[in-house]
């Protein structure tokens, strides 16, 4: 009778210690769930910069930042880098071979629009001399801070004057190109390298490592050519 009762307390037992383990592991399941959502919330908050290794052997650390957003410093540094890079050629890096590259800086859909608009310009009736042009250079003056005016797309105004020079007159033309420049992120970079880059080439592609394109170039005046956030 005794041995009865004493299996009879150990099968009673059973269940019940079966029950408080099954309690706490799942009491043990919902506390690994919270803390990994809290680790996940503080990763997307307070991320660590990351290293990263310029083409030129340079390392850098850089903050993560949102796909769609770009610090101001660094639209107006694209901005004035790209339009600089497009603007300036002589006899020794001629219109057609810095078109050729830069372009890789604008959207696919305006490249012929801005093609167009630069030929213009470099043939601009306001260049007196009877002279073919051997150099020019884009000057800038100011590049005004960049206006959001959608997700992931901005607006700066650049106020610069293009240098134009001829074998007769060192002295030089100037023009003024004062412009509404917009631009727009993208998802990869958009400059890639030859196998045998110039100076050219590397100066484009550590441009389009911001990802960004132009999309746009109107006159400064044109109010026709406005975007506005909604």
């Amino acid at each position: 009778m005794q041995l009865l009762k004493s299996e009879n307390k150990k099968t009673n037992i059973l269940p019940i210690f079966a029950v408080g383990t099954l309690g706490v592991n799942i009491l043990t399941l919902f506390v690994l769930m919270f803390h990994g959502s809290m680790l996940q919330r503080v990763n997307q908050q307070v991320a660590l910069p990351s290293l990263v290794q310029l083409i030129d052997g340079r390392s850098i650390t850089v903050n993560p930042q949102e796909n769609q957003e770009r610090y101001q410093q660094t639209i107006r540094h694209f901005v004035g880098e790209t339009m600089t890079l497009m603007l300036t050629w002589s006899q020794q890096l001629p219109p057609n071979t810095v078109w050729d590259i830069s372009s890789q800086l604008v959207t696919e859909d305006f490249q012929p629009k801005l093609q167009t608009q630069i030929n213009n310009l470099n043939s601009e009736k306001r260049i007196s001399s009877s002279y073919q042009a051997t150099e020019q250079i884009l000057a800038i003056q100011r590049i005004s801070q960049p206006e959001q005016i959608a997700e992931g797309k901005w607006k700066v105004e650049m106020i610069a004057n293009l240098l134009v020079f001829h074998n007769s007159d060192r002295l030089g033309e100037s023009i003024p190109v004062n412009q509404q420049i917009f631009i727009q992120t993208t998802d990869e970079p958009v400059a890639s390298l030859p196998q045998s880059p110039t100076a050219l080439h590397l100066a484009a592609y550590r441009l389009g490592a911001a990802r960004l394109q132009v999309y746009k170039v109107c006159d400064l005046k044109d109010k026709s050519c406005s975007e506005k956030l909604p």
